[in-house]
């Protein structure tokens, strides 16, 4: 059995792969048109024209479907491996699913909304995407610190930790950064902006700003490569109850009664066994 057959660790791994392959290919399409740049654009920008925007916008709709899957599999995961008078992970965790859907849904937003077209949508969705998946991050690196050494290693809290510092980082770096770029750029339409020259005013401010994007996205990216070692463990099935064996609303003639004692039909897709 291949790694990637055990259990759903397919699901964070396929997230990853998947964003990365969606970012390369809107920069590759829009720098190869000269809609942007080649050194270093901001991500957004590389979605903005058609026709890298099209194929962009479905490629993150379904990075961010992965994404739900994925935190949904992470909750149901901690939900079976602490007590139930663990009421603090219980609490932390309920909050980091809720954190983790609203991120991936800022996935949408921020894909479909460009800033060159409805700005403060876009603006909007970038905050729920990196600003609430910062917190995901933090809430689920203080759940792996109360489940060591218990339930994993200490090295996997300070991989998940030292991801987390590296994500707040990248957020102060880039919001520094870009208040000093839209002071220097008064007057300018900076969100329309896809061509920076060299040595203009905030030209430097501006490559510090897009790589600290770079950098905050491949840094909450990473975050969920911790997960795959733990998906290997986990599968998850769902139990269709049968509360009667025909749809109709009244039992017509020649239609048999419900049998309410027939077995139950299952597929593996939603209640958690590890």
């Amino acid at each position: 059995m291949w790694w990637f057959q055990q259990g759903l660790c397919f699901l964070p791994a396929a997230l990853v792969v998947w964003t990365v392959a969606s970012f390369i290919f809107a920069y590759i399409t829009a720098v190869v048109l000269r809609h942007v740049d080649p050194l270093l654009p901001y991500i957004s920008d590389t979605g903005t024209m058609a026709p890298e925007r099209c194929v962009f916008g479905i490629m993150m709709d379904i990075s961010a479907f992965l994404g739900i899957a994925t935190v949904y599999v992470r909750y149901k995961q901690v939900e079976a491996l602490i007590d139930e008078n663990e009421v603090k992970l219980q609490r932390l965790n309920c909050l980091g699913l809720a954190l983790g859907w609203i991120s991936s849904f800022g996935m949408c937003v921020v894909a479909n909304f460009q800033k060159t077209t409805i700005f403060s949508m876009h603006l909007v969705g970038a905050v729920l995407t990196f600003g609430v998946g910062a917190l995901y991050v933090f809430f689920q690196t203080v759940i792996s610190l109360y489940m060591q050494p218990r339930v994993h290693s200490r090295t996997l809290y300070l991989v998940r930790l030292g991801v987390g510092v590296w994500t707040l980082c990248s957020i102060i770096s880039m919001f520094i950064s870009s208040v000093i770029m839209y002071s220097s750029l008064s007057g300018v339409d900076v969100p329309r902006k896809l061509h920076w020259i060299p040595g203009e005013p905030g030209y430097v401010a501006h490559i510090i700003s897009t790589v600290s994007e770079w950098s905050l996205a491949f840094s909450f990216i990473s975050f969920f490569l911790t997960f795959i070692r733990d998906f290997q463990k986990i599968n998850l099935r769902a139990v269709a109850v049968l509360q009667s064996s025909h749809l109709y609303e009244w039992h017509p003639a020649g239609v048999a009664p419900s049998h309410q004692s027939r077995p139950s039909e299952t597929s593996p897709l939603l209640a958690g066994t590890t």
